[in-house]
């Protein structure tokens, strides 16, 4: 679904059309699900959180109002719902060196290996500092832009960058030890 269509389903869900609504779930839902299972890495708490998306979406969709994409709306509410529920069960894992050569080299080809290794390296991101954390799994994870990071975050686009810029720094540090 393209932005203006999900947009168009927004206003119409807004106004109160529940087959609208239903449809943006629909089509957002994987999306909304990955992006959780990334802040929190399992499928369990990804499904918690994704459903906890669906009720807040739910309830705030008569607020949207169109002055951002509504998929960077969803990621909005998505983030701050992965956020509260880490910070609820404390789950963040601690930073392990190990397989953090895709970040920084780019992805290759998917094979079993390499998928495992990404697992891998979303568990090493996710023990970053909580802000670059949120950076490189908005950025990397979920391709979003600087800008678009940075509306999510609640900062500007040159604190996103920062924040990119050391969690590279420190992803980089831990590939040097285990080499």
């Amino acid at each position: 679904m393209d932005r203006h269509d999900a947009n168009e389903l927004a206003k119409r869900a807004s106004a109160g059309d529940a087959r609208a609504f239903e449809q943006l779930i629909a089509a957002h839902y994987d999306d909304i699900h990955a992006f959780a299972w990334r802040w929190c890495g399992n499928t369990a708490d990804a499904d918690d959180i994704a459903q906890t998306v669906c009720i807040k979406l739910a309830a705030a969709i008569k607020g949207f109002r169109g002055d951002a994409a509504f998929k960077t709306w969803a990621y909005r509410i998505t983030y701050n719902a992965a956020i509260d529920h880490l910070r609820a069960g404390q789950r963040m894992r601690p930073l392990e060196p190990s397989n953090i050569v895709r970040l920084i080299d780019g992805p290759g080809k998917v094979t079993p290996e390499t998928a495992l290794q990404d697992a891998q390296l979303w568990d090493q991101v996710r023990g970053l500092p909580p802000k670059q954390c949120d950076a490189v799994l908005l950025v990397y994870a979920q391709d979003l832009s600087h800008a678009a990071a940075a509306v999510i975050m609640g900062c500007s686009e040159k604190t996103v960058s920062w924040h990119l810029h050391a969690a590279r720094k420190a992803l980089k540090s831990l590939l040097s030890a285990v080499e």
